[in-house]
């Protein structure tokens, strides 16, 4: 082997160290990179729990601005973060007066088929009453501040009657109905005695029910909630409506403990 073809040779193997080389630390690299990538979606890192706001008065439909939210938009958020194969556990952030027994019923719907994947976490901000504490009672565990309003539970349907306004100002109103009680919700007259009886059966009925919901989840007793007040955070800790006194922050550690636990 000539001086020429031994020169051509040893190009050759530096060449094929190189490429070798290269080739190796691709792969370090790469290694590298998948590690960072699975550091940032850790499973009990930060993005397995996503935080799904319930805010203002609670409606169906999808709402999600102007002081309402809808059940329906809350619904698909929490539907696609049980689906979602990297959340391990849901956290529902809290900060509602209520809203109408339909919604918070649909909404718990969603919160029922999450549970069966994955924890429900609740965190209630500065008011959770009512229908938002209907929905709160679903959770696997609550969590509020020692101020945080809650309780209200309770159903009211409210009237309106401007029919001396309407004399006062010279305006007659005829209707045509079908029924007696087919305008008992219009605000040109009050309410008869027997529309008030009947009024007042739909209300029962529907508190019935709430209470009913609730106390499967919650064990609490009718009498510490049927007069509808609202109770603060600490004392609400005391007869059994929340779990924890803590902040979204606590709630959070609290969901991915109970995920770790299953």
């Amino acid at each position: 082997m000539n001086y020429i073809e031994r020169q051509i040779k040893q190009q050759q193997r530096i060449r094929q160290l190189k490429k070798g080389g290269l080739i190796l630390l691709f792969l370090v690299l790469g290694i590298f990179a998948i590690v960072g990538i699975f550091s940032l979606i850790d499973p009990m890192g930060g993005t397995d729990v996503p935080v799904i706001r319930i805010e203002g008065t609670m409606i169906t439909g999808e709402a999600r601005s102007g002081g309402y939210t809808g059940s329906e938009y809350i619904g698909s958020q929490i539907r696609k973060a049980a689906d979602d194969p990297l959340t391990r556990a849901i956290v529902l952030r809290i900060d509602s007066g209520g809203g109408t027994p339909a919604a918070a019923q649909e909404i718990i719907r969603d919160i029922i088929y999450a549970k069966q994947k994955k924890p429900v976490v609740v965190s209630m901000g500065d008011i959770a009453t009512s229908g938002a504490y209907y929905v709160a009672a679903y959770a696997d565990r609550i969590y509020s501040s020692h101020d945080t309003m809650t309780g209200g539970i309770g159903v009211m349907w409210i009237f309106y009657d401007t029919s001396d306004q309407l004399r006062k100002e010279g305006l007659e109103i005829d209707v045509v109905k079908s029924g007696e009680m087919k305008d008992m919700t219009h605000s040109y007259r009050g309410l008869t005695s027997d529309e008030e009886e009947v009024a007042q059966d739909l209300v029962d009925a529907s508190f019935n029910r709430l209470f009913a919901d609730i106390s499967s989840q919650r064990n609490i007793s009718r009498e510490s909630i049927e007069d509808a007040r609202m109770i603060r955070g600490e004392q609400a800790l005391e007869i059994g409506l929340v779990d924890e006194i803590g902040n979204l922050q606590d709630a959070i550690a609290g969901a991915r403990e109970i995920a770790r636990s299953r």
